[in-house]
This record gives structure tokens, sequence and C-alpha cells, in this order.
């Protein structure tokens, strides 16, 4: 992928991405996945570190929108990144909050003053508009705004919550192959108050629709590089689940050290012990902390590093840390307000296998610029190429 596009010129990008906004704006609903055969599209880059759009390139436009992501895959991501809860009438949508309050206009809609709820959530009474109480049809209604004030308010109710078939569509349909990072929402919340036929439950549906959109195959299998996919959730017991429907490869979020895991109440300790990684490896392939955790600040400087992703990387666990974020205040004083230096820090010092970051084009043009990709889009003779027959080698071995 040359450092030069993303797909696009710089020159056409602009005209382009403006094109795709007011499209965005126009169609309330994107097209599910088009007929159209794509031919040979670009692979996945394995070379490196994997650019994860955080909840699309949210830096610049709204979260978990469909402009969010089609941006992020113009500036150059590996994979797009969603949380994934449900409506009311049981279908899943793309939303991070499990209420609608801080990144939708439901204020603005007096017809629903009255949907206001106060519901446990992880042993914490909140109250808010819940997207559990609310069918599709009346989520479509919403427009989404951008979470920080900030960042950039222009795009602010011009598109709409989108359903995860919608999402999928955009990795599918997109110009190269792209891959898809959603994650299992608040599961117990879910599994509460949204009942399927049949006695399914929220992961039951969850993998159906990857399933039925042809999301399947073990890391690196040939399978998985045609539709590149990572499951995540900060709920274990959601993960060990789901190990019985699909082999898709799967991550392990952890939270603060404040926080104990939202379905078994273990603590940040107990969850990062050698005993659990060893037991916690036979249901994924990796882990996601939150950086802070594995480098402890002090007063806004890094402190000592934690050994988290050596020994990690000794249970054969990849590890994909979040957030990446380029203002001032989300920057350690060590990174002298340079967002670069911190993916230096991070890729090159600590050595992580994948960051989640809001701002997929910065994290993009620095790998260019330290570690292009091979120019020839990987031929058969390619390191990429090699470092796929060595992972399915091992991966034949284990089985």
């Amino acid at each position: 992928m040359p450092s030069t596009c993303s797909g696009f010129g710089f020159g056409l990008a602009p005209i382009l991405f403006l094109s795709l906004v007011v499209a965005c704006a126009a169609r309330p609903i994107y097209p599910l996945p088009s007929k159209v055969s794509r031919g040979n599209r670009l692979p996945l880059q394995t070379s490196r570190p994997y650019n994860i759009a955080h909840r699309g390139s949210n830096g610049e436009i709204p979260e978990e929108t469909s402009a969010a992501y089609m941006r992020a895959i113009e500036e150059g991501a590996d994979f797009i990144e969603t949380d994934i809860l449900s409506s009311k009438d049981g279908v899943l949508i793309c939303f991070h909050d499990v209420t609608l309050d801080d990144t939708t206009d439901i204020a603005d809609h007096k017809e629903f003053a009255n949907r206001k709820r106060t519901y446990d959530v992880q042993g914490v009474n909140t109250t808010g508009f819940f997207t559990v109480d609310f069918t599709l049809t009346e989520l479509k209604l919403l427009r989404v705004k951008q979470r920080y004030s900030f960042r950039d308010q222009q795009y602010n109710g011009m598109f709409p919550i989108i359903t995860f078939e919608e999402f999928i569509s955009i990795a599918i349909d997109a110009p190269r192959v792209v891959g898809i990072y959603p994650e299992i929402k608040n599961p117990i919340l879910i599994n509460q108050h949204v009942k399927w036929p049949d006695g399914k439950k929220f992961e039951d549906k969850f993998v159906g629709i990857l399933k039925k959109y042809g999301y399947r195959g073990s890391y690196m299998s040939e399978n998985w590089l045609k539709q590149p996919l990572f499951i995540q959730s900060f709920a274990p017991t959601s993960l060990v689940y789901i190990s019985n429907l699909t082999d898709s490869p799967k991550i392990f979020l952890i939270d603060d050290i404040t926080i104990p895991t939202q379905d078994t109440n273990q603590s940040y300790w107990e969850i990062t012990s050698d005993a659990y990684l060893d037991y916690i490896k036979d249901y994924v392939v990796g882990i996601g902390p939150w950086k802070d955790t594995i480098v402890p600040v002090g007063r806004n400087y890094l402190q000592m590093p934690s050994n988290l992703v050596s020994r990690a990387h000794s249970h054969d666990l990849q590890v994909h840390p979040y957030t990446y974020r380029n203002e001032n205040k989300f920057l350690h004083f060590d990174f002298h307000q340079d967002p670069y230096e911190e993916y230096d820090y991070w890729l090159n010092k600590i050595g992580v296998d994948g960051l989640f970051t809001d701002f997929t084009g910065s994290l993009h043009n620095f790998q260019e610029w330290t570690s292009p990709l091979p120019k020839d889009g990987g031929d058969d003779n390619s390191a990429s190429k090699l470092l796929h027959k060595v992972a399915l080698l091992i991966s034949s071995y284990k089985n």
C-alpha cells in the first residue's frame, strides 16, 4: 500500500470523501453487501501491528457511523471496530453506550420524553434513554453527534445509527480486504431486557449474523484471510460460550485495575495472572487491555512498564491495547504532545501487536513512514505470505 494513498490519491480524496458524506446523509440505511464482484482486492496486511479504527475514524467524524467507518478505510485501517448492542425488537446495532444520551439527539425528540429509565448496569444504577427500550424504526429517527466538545462538530445530526449488518456491508464492499472487530457489549444487560425466539441469547444472534455473511475460520486460516475478524468482549463467559459456536479468533478485553469483570466479578489482578492467561488462551488469541494498565501513569508521566505484554506473549497471546488519541489532553507528558512519539513507544519499545486508535490516518502515516508495506500488494514470495504459511504450519501442529 503506497504511503501516498489508502485506496485514493490525495488530490481526489477530499472530493470523494465529500461525496461519501453526502451519500451517508441522504440514505439513512447503508445498503447490504452488493452482488458485484470486487475481483482481486489487496489482501489484509499482516506484516506489521494492526491499525484498528476505534469506532471508525471517530477523531474526525461522530463514532460508529457509516461515514466514520468509510473514512477509516480510506485512511488505511486494517480493521474497523464497533460495539454491538440491541434494539427493543432484537436488531443488533452499532453503538457504544447502553444509553443514547451522550452521542445522539434524543433530547430533541419530545415524543420519547417518557422513555427514560433507571437500570442496573454492572452494579451501578444508571438513568437514561436505553437502546433496549427503542425499536430499530425509532432508533433510526435519531442522529449521532460527536462525543467530545473539543472535536469537529460539523457532522453532528447528519448520520443515523447503523445496524450490525450495515456495518458488515461497509467492510465487505471496501475496495481492499478490511477486517471487522465487533464487541459483544454488555451481554448481561442485553440478555435481561431483550428476548429472541427459541430461547436464543444475544451471543447466538451475534454469531448467527457473522455466519450469515461468511465470517469463519481460525486466525490466519484461508477463510479468515478472506474475511478477517476479531470478536472482542469484556465478559469472559460470553467468549467461552461463543467458542462453542465459532472458531473465529477472540480477544479478551481488560478494563482499568479498579474494575472487576462484568460477568464473573474477577479482579484485574486475577485475570492478568499467569494462571488465568494460561486458562483463557484456550478460548482467545489475545487480550485488549487499557494502555495505562500496561504502563502505569503518575501525574501524567509514564511509570515503569509492567510485564503484561511479555507474559501475554509467552502464553502465545497477542496484545491490542486501547485507546490512542492525538489530542494533547490524552498524550502523556513523555510524548511532548506528539502522537507519533506515542506510536513509536508502543510499537517499538513495548512491542504490541495492534492499536485501537481514534485517528486511523495518523497511525497509518506513521507506520508507512517507519515500516512501509510491500509495494507488490503481497505476492507469494513476500514476507507477509511467508508469515501466513508459518502461522498455518504452527496452527496445524497445535491441532
